[in-house]
């Protein structure tokens, strides 16, 4: 299939389901080479199933009426892995040009009753997963930009895009694996523009609001909960997958380092942590404890949750 992404190498976990999958066919449908990485396993990492994967790439194929999509059914969450699909990438499309870092998993309980075994596990398939993955493909990237991968003067082709999360930015109740892998994932996405900028390989991410997996699983506590997921329940992973596909076309060469949401047809830019007040403090710690009272309070941040936050109308 022709069109932007022509000649482009996309790689994209978590690829056989909901957002990954429409992803997936976003990128596919702008003329990107694309491997659907998924070991279809639950929404807790439990079990896999490869055919989740297969099934994704296959119908892909069945749409160019060639082989552009290749199934990858392995977890990525080991670097030698991560190296492995990178690889594969390069031997069979011959190079590897977009990376969406989208696999999650969610294994919830209050800090309190939490396993630390569940809190490993999210951290290593939400957070580590995909340093792993960056790690090994930003490598080839940079060698693809010195050897002017695209027969371009310079290469910029490179983009990489991180799925965080609401709940990484405002927390919420009973995630901390969650919230913690994902809130890092931006910090990650930060650090990767930064390293990568003089090769002219971009990093975003993308907070997504739509119908998935996670969506479905979520326990409303209250009724302001169960309104916002009757309404996120409503908006289609298409949505997302626009928006992740704009930012690898070549016009997107210049946005970099960025944290933007999509929900429904409303995009927005999140503004990213910066201090917004300061004060000349006491020494001791009475005085600063006043200090933070009297002069700062009015500034700190309440403990409303991204549910409570974003639980308005969307626009579809």
């Amino acid at each position: 299939m022709s069109g932007p992404l022509q000649g482009r190498v996309a790689l994209v976990t978590g690829a056989g389901r909901g957002i990954g999958r429409a992803i997936a066919e976003s990128l596919f449908a702008e003329g990107a080479q694309v491997i659907v990485a998924d070991n279809g396993t639950s929404i807790a990492g439990d079990g896999g199933d490869p055919e989740v994967a297969r099934a994704a790439a296959q119908a892909l194929n069945d749409k160019a009426g060639a082989r552009k999509a290749l199934a990858f059914t392995e977890s990525v969450a080991s670097p030698g892995v991560a190296k492995q699909l990178v690889d594969l990438a390069v031997k069979t499309f011959g190079g590897i040009d977009i990376v969406v870092n989208n696999a999650a998993i969610r294994r919830d309980a209050p800090v309190f009753r939490a396993d630390p075994a569940d809190w490993d596990a999210v951290i290593r398939t939400n957070l580590s997963a995909a340093f792993y993955l960056i790690n090994a493909a930003s490598a080839v990237m940079r060698e693809q930009d010195r050897s002017a991968r695209g027969g371009r003067d310079g290469y910029d082709w490179g983009r990489i895009v991180n799925i965080v999360s609401s709940t990484g930015l405002y927390g919420a109740l009973g995630q901390a694996a969650y919230a913690s892998a994902k809130a890092g994932l931006f910090g990650l996405t930060r650090v990767t523009a930064m390293d990568l900028a003089p090769a002219q390989i971009t990093a975003n991410a993308v907070v997504p609001f739509a119908r998935t997996r996670v969506t479905g699983t979520l326990q409303p506590t209250n009724e302001a909960e169960e309104a916002y997921k009757e309404r996120a329940l409503r908006i289609g992973a298409h949505h997302v997958a626009s928006l992740v596909t704009a930012l690898c076309l070549p016009k997107a060469r210049t946005i970099t380092g960025q944290l933007l949401g999509v929900r429904g047809r409303e995009i927005f830019v999140f503004s990213q942590p910066r201090p917004v007040v300061g004060i000349e403090a006491e020494a001791t710690p009475e005085g600063i404890a006043d200090e933070l009272i009297a002069g700062m309070e009015g500034w700190f941040t309440d403990l409303t949750t991204d549910l409570e936050a974003f639980n308005i109308e969307p626009l579809l």
